[in-house]
């Protein structure tokens, strides 16, 4: 926990707060925080600053906060991603918080297991805390927005060109020999398929959408490790 991330409901009065639960027992047991130490914070789609530890007990402690500084500037990057297996997704989506992206579609393919969309990761509050974790790494407070995108063709034709309006648009793709460029740092849109990739169809629906398609060269990565390379990639 590189941020304890506060919520408004942790206030207890003007600048302090009370926090528990596994936010407490990180701070108690992995940080060993004793009365006066003092650790970076933040407040949910707000500020960030410092807490100072006044009072700490077996199930919660007290903290005078200061909130003094803005989050990071967000990465103008919107990520279509198509659903990976749910053990997967959880390390995807605090990785890309962790980085800074704030608008993520989780979308269909032909090779995205029917399964997948059933799974409880996708409910709101599993997917806020892996938000959390990722915004905790990252020391920001500002939370993505995630949106879920059942059908293929009728999300790319009528919704992604939108979506994907005045950015590079980028479909990531083993099976060809561009390269995706490098340093770009301007507002991008990047769609990645499942495992083994979009069919050709797919790619060819999403270049009748604008997007250019490019690899990442001989090597075949997981779809978590190809994620976080691309985006490093893209803006470094």
């Amino acid at each position: 926990m590189n941020l304890l991330l506060l919520e408004k409901k942790d206030y207890i009065g003007p600048g302090r707060v009370q926090v528990s639960g596994r936010r407490f027992e990180h701070i108690k047991k992995v940080l060993k925080a004793e009365t006066g130490t003092r650790l970076s914070c933040g407040l949910i789609n707000d500020r960030l600053g410092k807490a100072r530890v006044i009072d700490l007990n077996h199930n919660c402690l007290e903290m005078e906060v200061t909130l003094e500084s803005d989050p990071p500037d967000p990465l103008p990057l919107t990520l279509i991603l198509a659903l990976p297996r749910p053990k997967m997704l959880k390390r995807i989506l605090e990785s890309v918080v962790s980085l800074g992206v704030k608008e993520i579609y989780l979308i269909n393919s032909w090779r995205v297991e029917k399964s997948f969309w059933k799974s409880p990761v996708l409910d709101k509050e599993n997917l806020e805390k892996y938000f959390r974790l990722g915004l905790e790494q990252g020391k920001d407070t500002i939370m993505p927005r995630i949106y879920q995108k059942r059908f293929f063709s009728k999300f790319v034709k009528e919704e992604l060109p939108i979506i994907g309006k005045g950015s590079l648009c980028i479909t990531a793709h083993p099976k060809t020999s561009n390269i995706c460029p490098n340093s770009v740092n301007k507002k991008t849109t990047l769609a990645i398929g499942p495992e083994g990739g979009f069919i050709d169809l797919e790619v060819k629906t999403l270049e009748e959408a604008g997007f250019e398609t490019f690899s990442i060269g001989e090597r075949i990565l997981k779809v978590e490790t190809a994620t976080t390379y691309l985006i490093s990639r893209l803006f470094t």
